[in-house]
Parts: structure tokens; C-alpha cells; sequence
């Protein structure tokens, strides 16, 4: 399988290099909402890295990258925590030489150099990175809740919203549905609603 279009240029030898030492069996998906990739360890002792395929060229490589940890994470210390200190040396040193201006932009470097001091399960809980590497713009149609005023109406998974104050990191918006009051994530991307006047 050719990785070439999902990968910035200059990561291809070093990509080609891992998947090569540690016999990596990839296959790229379709786009799942929940993650961007995942690693299974298959019954019959095979194992197998799964990456959308809808991620940007910054995005697939991070997401293969933090998958493939997983597998020498699992080869070489068997069942231990997912996301432990394990995984998180094996990733830490595994992405070391992608660190580069000629693989990542200056606009995502420093943010990717400090999420990988303690790296998290997802980029997504890293409200920076995760906007850095999508190049601070939404899908088509869309906008990150951030962007919207306080009291504006918008679309998530066919729900609408209103959004409320800033928590911390995340914004609380009410579903006009049940009148419930759910947190988001400044970085979600939602389809903002027009307000009609009459």
C-alpha cells in the first residue's frame, strides 16, 4: 500500500523505515468519528494499524506515528496500560525525528513539541495542537464553537445548541431539545444556525 499522498514529503523514508523494522500491517479507513486511528492486536497473532483517511498530511502522520507506538508498545512489554509510561517513552522517542521545520510547519512545531513532554490519548484534549494541525480552519460549512458569540445557535450531530459561558477550557451550550447543558470542546466543529428575522 502506497502511503506517499497521506504523508508529508520528507517523513516518507523514516515511515517507510518503521513500518518495514516492525513488520507494520496497515490498513487506511474510512472516516470514524470517534477516533483517527486505532491498534488491534489480532487473534491469530497478527497485528494490525488502522488511520482515516480523511486526516490531513500532519494529522495521518502524528496518528501513525502514536499507533505505531502502540505496537512496539505491545511487542515488546505485552498488556500494560494503553496510554501509560510505556507507550508514552516508545511515542515520545518515535516521534523525535519527525520534530523537523521540513516535515512540520512552525505553526504546529512548538505546540506538538510540548504536547509530546506528557503525551494524552487523544490531540483533540490539547485545544492548541489540535487547531494547529488542522491549520486553524473548519470542514466545509462549519465553524469551531470558539468562533461563535455567546447566545448563538448551532448544529451538532442534528441537535441544536445554544452556546453559554467558557469553563475553563470548554464552553457550556444548552440542547433545545431537552433544555440540558452539555461541554464542549472549544475546537468542535459545528454548523452555526442563522437566526431568522421577521
Amino acid at each position: 500500500m502506497s502511503i506517499e499522498k497521506y504523508i508529508p514529503k520528507k517523513a516518507l523514508p523514516l515511515v517507510q523505515f518503521l513500518i518495514e523494522e516492525h513488520k507494520v500491517t496497515l490498513k487506511i479507513v474510512n472516516q470514524r468519528q470517534t477516533k483517527h486511528g486505532d491498534f488491534r492486536a489480532l487473534g491469530n497473532g497478527k497485528m494490525q494499524i488502522t488511520v482515516n483517511n480523511n486526516l490531513n498530511p500532519h494529522q495521518f502522520l502524528l496518528t501513525l506515528i502514536h499507533e505505531i507506538a502502540h505496537h512496539v508498545t505491545h511487542v515488546k512489554f505485552g498488556k500494560v496500560q494503553a496510554h501509560g509510561k510505556e507507550w508514552k517513552i516508545i511515542f515520545q522517542h518515535l516521534m523525535l525525528p519527525f520534530l523537523r521545520p521540513d516535515i512540520y510547519p512552525l505553526s504546529i512545531l512548538p505546540h506538538l513539541a510540548k504536547y509530546l513532554k506528557n503525551p494524552k490519548a487523544s490531540t483533540d484534549t490539547d485545544v492548541n495542537l489540535s487547531l494547529a494541525l488542522r491549520y486553524g480552519i473548519a470542514g466545509k460549512g462549519k465553524t469551531f464553537v470558539f468562533r461563535l458569540s455567546e447566545g448563538s445557535l448551532f448544529n451538532f450531530k442534528d441537535v441544536t445548541y445554544q452556546k453559554g459561558s467558557k469553563r475553563r477550557t470548554r464552553y457550556e451550550c444548552i440542547n433545545l431539545n431537552n433544555n440540558k447543558v452539555y461541554l464542549f470542546n472549544q475546537n468542535t466543529e459545528v454548523i452555526p444556525k442563522k437566526i431568522k428575522s421577521i
